[in-house]
């Protein structure tokens, strides 16, 4: 199942941050009563991490005022051989000076 890291951000004082997290603490939501949060270093953003089927649904266990705000990643694993893959085609199309800004897509 695709894993994702939720990134959510808030106001940076110490009545938002109080705010955002008894929010997130009164869902009773195992996985936002589990965020991670930065603000004791001046990040002030929580961190959950979710397996679960797409972004959309990533993003839908979040209380909706901070939904619009939050940035959902899915996470991944590369093995040495798809790094090396991935190395030999740049290698290979740089030598052959195809256009730098060209995107390669990334193993999934």
């Amino acid at each position: 199942m695709p894993r994702f890291l939720i990134e959510v951000p808030h106001e940076e004082d110490r009545i938002a941050c109080a705010q955002a997290v008894k929010v997130f603490l009164s869902t009773g939501s195992h996985f936002l009563t589990n965020a991670d949060w930065g603000c004791y270093d001046g990040e002030h953003k929580a961190w959950i991490f979710i397996e679960t089927d797409s972004k959309e649904d990533a993003q839908s266990i979040l209380p909706s005022a901070f939904r619009s705000r939050a940035k959902v990643t899915q996470l991944g694993k590369f093995t040495m051989e798809e790094a090396d893959n991935i190395l030999m085609q740049h290698h290979k199309n740089k030598t052959e000076t195809i256009d730098n800004n060209e995107q390669y897509e990334m193993p999934r």
